[in-house]
């Protein structure tokens, strides 16, 4: 059964610790990870629980320290190593905070993808949290090249985020490999995360010799036979990696025949690491990643060009969480309303996703005062509802992509109070809170004063609709 999750415009972690136990692919240390819910905007880091102190890194490109055969972070001396198969999981199931804890220098290897991870993850939960999502719109092309190596990596202005990878190892065992990832929520867990890491047999002997791959089994990883293989040569693999059971070479160009999950696995699993380095920029990404021939150590530097060529606008993302004063020019390219029915004249604040503040001046030109107690004027109830109705539909509408889209149509008022008169001269102060938003329905607070007192508050009901062409 196809498994998916809904997108959102959150933040989200998981709503329990969840752990797992194992041996770390290049160390062979017996390690537990155990991941656990943390807060808003904390983001994803490690925390080494064998270390005195229990030192804590963010995962961050500026981190990386080695990318041999795996992408390893560290700080302050010490490391942790392989972290891009659970990176890829986390930012695979769109988790934004996150602590990892690790009782070792390196998590367990598992059986080389990405899915036990992911199940875990998954049965763990995942939980919204109230504050919206920051994301890095790419907005120009950008590019990494190694033309010796015909590396090539790519980023293109698209709607959504996708990656297209294709490998070339020139072997008839593992030859000519693409795929896409279209969608995260879709196609992710089980089109990408079941992709097992893999490697040569003539790799084998050299990785071991630079104490990698000490972990390491034919439960973990792929062996592809780039050449003919000799009896003795098997013997060995067998004493390196204390393997009981007979090693064999197979008709598939797989050690011990070992079936694939997918005639493309490798290319799959190589779209993976790429998702999980690419986790190293700090910012979900909406662009279209082109990558051919790509390993660890050229991803690691288009992050790093990525980061540097955004860096206002990564930064200005993360400023974004309160926009400052709206005027009404700004207020008309979200807000459908026109005159006389424009009841905001300014938005003195707003935290997508949370709260919004804004301001009516009331005049005696209002159209309403000439029926509306014309010999004693009073801004009518309704409108005053209705001025608050619209405050919390621009919050909603500047907390979603393409706002222009979309209408706000109002389904209920609960808990209604009007508890004093507003009258020409005065100025309202509007505040309103997204109490929640699921599946295109949300729940408002707001509250109207005048002067710093209440003048009415109420709870709104409403739903987001996409407008008519």
């Amino acid at each position: 059964m196809t498994q998916k999750y809904k997108q959102s415009i959150y933040q989200k972690t998981i709503k329990r610790k969840a752990s797992l136990k194992g041996v770390g692919l290049h160390t062979g240390v017996n390690s537990t990870v155990t991941f656990k819910p943390a807060e808003e905007n904390f983001g994803i880091r490690f925390k080494r629980l064998d270390i005195d102190g229990c030192p804590e890194i963010l995962a961050d490109i500026d981190h990386v320290i080695d990318i041999s055969r795996g992408t390893s972070i560290g700080q302050e001396g010490f490391r942790i190593h392989t972290v891009e198969h659970i990176l890829a999981a986390i930012t695979g199931l769109q988790i934004d905070n996150i602590l990892i804890e690790l009782t070792e220098k390196e998590p367990p290897v598992m059986d080389g993808s990405a899915k036990p991870f992911v199940d875990i993850l998954l049965d763990a939960g995942i939980k919204e949290q109230k504050t919206k999502r920051k994301e890095l719109v790419i907005d120009r092309p950008l590019s990494y090249i190694e033309p010796d190596r015909g590396v090539e990596i790519h980023i293109l202005p698209a709607e959504s985020f996708r990656i297209t990878f294709t490998t070339d190892y020139g072997y008839p065992s593992l030859g000519v490999q693409s795929c896409s990832l279209y969608s995260l929520e879709n196609n992710f867990i089980n089109e990408f995360a079941p992709s097992r890491t893999f490697c040569f047999f003539s790799e084998i002997e050299e990785l071991y010799s630079l104490g990698l791959i000490k972990g390491g089994s034919l439960d973990s990883a792929l062996v592809f036979l780039d050449r003919d293989v000799k009896e003795n040569e098997l013997n060995k693999l067998k004493k390196i990696f204390k393997i009981d059971s007979k090693i064999f070479v197979s008709e598939n160009g797989l050690l011990n025949g070992t079936k694939l999950r997918f005639s493309n696995e490798p290319v799959r699993h190589k779209t993976l690491d790429l998702l999980g380095d690419l986790a190293l920029l700090g910012i979900p990404i909406r662009g279209h990643v082109i990558a051919t021939k790509s390993g660890h150590a050229a991803n690691v530097e288009f992050v790093k060009k990525i980061k540097s060529s955004y860096k206002k606008k990564i930064q200005n993302q993360y400023k974004m969480d309160s926009i400052d004063s709206f005027n009404i020019q700004s207020i008309l390219k979200i807000m459908p309303h026109r005159y006389p029915f424009l009841l905001v004249d300014k938005i003195l604040s707003v935290k997508p996703g949370e709260e919004v503040k804004a301001i009516k001046n009331v005049t005696f030109n209002e159209p309403f005062f000439q029926g509306h107690f014309p010999n004693q004027p009073i801004m009518p109830g309704v409108l005053i509802l209705e001025a608050m109705a619209q405050t919390g539909g621009f919050l909603v509408l500047n907390s979603i992509p393409n706002p222009e889209t979309k209408l706000m149509y109002f389904s209920g008022i609960n808990n209604s109070r009007f508890k004093k008169t507003v009258v020409p001269g005065d100025q309202i102060f509007f505040k309103a809170k997204l109490d929640k938003f699921r599946m295109g329905t949300c729940k408002i607070s707001a509250i109207a004063k005048v002067n710093d007192e209440v003048v009415c508050e109420a709870e709104l009901l409403a739903s987001v609709v996409d407008k008519e062409a």
